[in-house]
């Protein structure tokens, strides 16, 4: 992906937690290898489902939890129990925050700025992020979104090269998510790394160059979004159509390779539609049912497909 060092390395993370009461007092893995590389001017995210890993990823990533086995390089150093220097250069926006309930916005990114020998233009930061709509409210009056906005110019305010984000959209309306991600595009564009997680896929499909799905603490898909979402070569784009739950038990026989996928309670995709006749034998069994779809789109594999194939896999192997 680049010439230049990357900004994280890590390699074969390992991380317990416990001891667990309910396990007699045992330790529990949580993180079984994970391996993971960032660069600057890019923005990789980390997907999965709750409980895979992706917090506990980041929390050894930023040096905030102690790893049990593997390696984990940020700047070039480990993380943890790292100089003030290397922290100067980092910035983190946790998912729950971590801000001061009792203080008010401004003052707060003003006392994060003055700690930092070069640090962000706050006020600009303050204006982009809309805060002073609610600057005179404080954090702990404030709304789920509204937070996600301070922590945010928070993680900022050190100038960093480095910044992790934790849902950084979670919460937020759709006027304030656009703000992000125009703010998030133009830090990549600056050249910072930019490591995410969270689980609005649209989101990871929109922002990401290049994202790791991790499952149960482990690695199970890694690449850039086209590469993800790509076809096998003998497949066209997915038929997705949405009709009653009904009309789905009137299925005819139809090609072995058109797979009918129930993505949510009435709402089903063919996989494998791979020629105009295809196309020929949905439609003629439409017609001879009396069928009208509520919606029939062409579309490429998304990244949410793409998780839910991988969740499949692993329901099956369980």
């Amino acid at each position: 992906m680049s010439n230049v060092s990357p900004s994280l390395v890590i390699e074969d993370l390992l991380k317990d937690f416990g001891p667990v009461p309910a396990l007699d007092g045992r330790m529990v893995r949580v993180l079984h290898g994970i391996s993971l590389t960032a660069h600057a001017g890019t923005v990789t995210t980390l997907l999965g489902s709750n409980g895979a890993g992706k917090s506990t990823t980041l929390g050894c990533a930023q040096g905030l939890l102690k790893t049990n086995g593997g390696s984990v390089r940020l700047l070039g150093e480990d993380p943890f129990g790292a100089s003030p220097a290397l922290r100067s250069r980092v910035g983190v926006m946790l998912q729950d925050g971590g801000l001061p309930p009792s203080l008010r916005p401004i003052p707060l990114l003003e006392h994060v700025a003055s700690m930092y020998e070069r640090p962000a233009d706050i006020n600009s930061l303050i204006e982009r992020l809309g805060i002073n709509e609610f600057s005179t409210t404080s954090i702990r009056r404030l709304s789920g979104g509204q937070k996600q906005r301070v922590a945010l110019a928070a993680a900022l305010a050190g100038n960093p090269e480095v910044i992790f984000l934790d849902e950084p959209s979670a919460g937020l309306d759709p006027q304030s998510r656009q703000v992000v991600f125009d703010l998030i595009g133009e830090l990549r564009e600056a050249g910072l790394c930019i490591v995410l997680t969270t689980h609005l896929m649209e989101d990871a499909q929109r922002l990401s160059d290049y994202v790791y799905i991790i499952d149960d603490g482990r690695n199970v898909a890694q690449g850039t979004v086209a590469e993800l979402t790509a076809h096998a070569a003998n497949e066209s784009p997915a038929q997705a159509v949405t009709f009653s739950a009904t009309a789905a038990m009137a299925l005819p026989v139809l090609p072995e390779h058109l797979q009918l996928i129930e993505s949510k309670p009435g709402h089903y995709r063919f996989d494998g539609v791979r020629s105009a006749a295809d196309l020929a034998a949905l439609t003629g069994w439409w017609s001879s049912e009396g069928i009208l779809p509520n919606s029939l789109t062409m579309q490429p594999r998304t990244l949410e497909d793409v998780f839910l194939e991988i969740a499949d896999k692993g329901n099956h192997a369980n």
